[in-house]
């Protein structure tokens, strides 16, 4: 691994979905509205649905391609970055601020947990992410060596 390299993770499909999903609750209601507005004062002309069905349906685009091509936890030689995780904890922080790094099940959902030298700490829920758990924690830890100078024998 070279010292520029970064290692994104990406949410996981289910959760991709479950943003997909209340995306289309919300067109859905919006387009509800807008028909009945429509229908009962006259007031916009029907095309203005079919704009607003176009808008939406590229806004639909658009959210699925930011999903999939945006990462929610990155790490790089200087440190990691969480993004998109209500209650993570601590968003960003260097190597040097680490701790240590392990796992725990919180109300049985299985995550990893970065402590760092302050008391902070960071929680990542594995179901979050599209990766297998022990490749990510694997990852975490060299990361983490490299970040505290240390090599592999």
């Amino acid at each position: 691994m070279t010292a520029a390299e970064t290692s994104d993770y990406r949410l996981s499909r289910a959760f991709a979905a479950r943003f997909v999903g209340t995306y289309l609750v919300l067109l859905a209601v919006l387009m509800f509205v807008a028909t009945a507005v429509v229908a009962t004062t006259g007031f916009v002309t029907p095309d203005a649905l079919l704009v607003l069905l176009v808008v939406g349906v590229v806004g639909l685009v658009v959210l699925g391609s930011w999903l999939r091509s945006s990462y929610v936890v990155r790490f790089d030689p200087t440190g990691y970055h969480v993004r998109m995780i209500r209650g993570a904890g601590v968003k960003q922080a260097s190597w040097k601020e680490v701790e240590d790094a392990g796992t725990a099940s919180p109300s049985g959902i299985p995550c990893a947990v970065i402590r760092l030298r302050d008391g902070r700490s960071t929680t990542i829920p594995m179901p979050a992410l599209e990766a297998d758990r022990e490749q990510f924690v694997r990852d975490l830890a060299g990361y983490l060596n490299r970040g505290e100078g240390l090599r592999p024998l």
